[in-house]
């Protein structure tokens, strides 16, 4: 059977008295060397302000670095992609209007665009206020349209002609 108290063995001399383990002089050797330890770990168990400012300095310098590298990736992108025109402008622009003419339209997109121009056939298909208009986009040197849409506006304040309906086959 083991003790629970370590006992350190030490030569007696014949004839002395024999020396008996006294617990409380193992217990200080005990304490004394854990103070002694916490000691030199409170010395060295955290970093200093200086070395804290220096990691997080170089944490956001390198997360700086790689938004940057992010930011230029996504402009480079952006410029490389090649922009095409739709008539949806066309029909955006004109569906806010409240009244539309029978007849054509046309124009261009200015700076926004250029070269591009667009011409639009406003006529009523129905007696109660449907509107059909046809967009077509132009760009200029090309005979294809570059692009062509329909779409259907109800406008029954519009009036078709001459103040009389006017109805086109659908």
């Amino acid at each position: 059977m083991s003790c629970p108290l370590q006992v350190d063995m030490v030569r007696v001399p014949s004839g002395a008295p024999p020396l008996v383990p006294h617990p409380s002089h193992h217990a200080s050797r005990i304490t004394h060397h854990a103070s002694r330890l916490s000691t030199l770990r409170s010395g060295r168990a955290a970093f200093s302000l200086l070395e804290v400012m220096i990691a997080g300095g170089i944490f956001f310098m390198a997360v700086f670095a790689i938004l940057a590298m992010v930011s230029s990736v996504l402009s480079n992108a952006r410029s490389l992609r090649r922009v095409e025109l739709d008539a949806g402008m066309v029909a955006a622009q004109l569906s806010i209007t409240n009244k539309l003419t029978e007849g054509t339209q046309s124009g261009d997109f200015g700076n926004l665009y250029p070269g591009y121009s667009w011409e639009a056939d406003e006529y009523e298909v129905g007696t109660n206020g449907l509107w059909q208009v046809d967009i077509v986009v132009h760009r200029s040197g090309l005979q294809k349209p570059a692009d062509v849409m329909s779409v259907w506006l109800f406008r029954p304040e519009s009036q078709s002609g001459f103040g009389r309906p006017n109805t086109r086959p659908m």
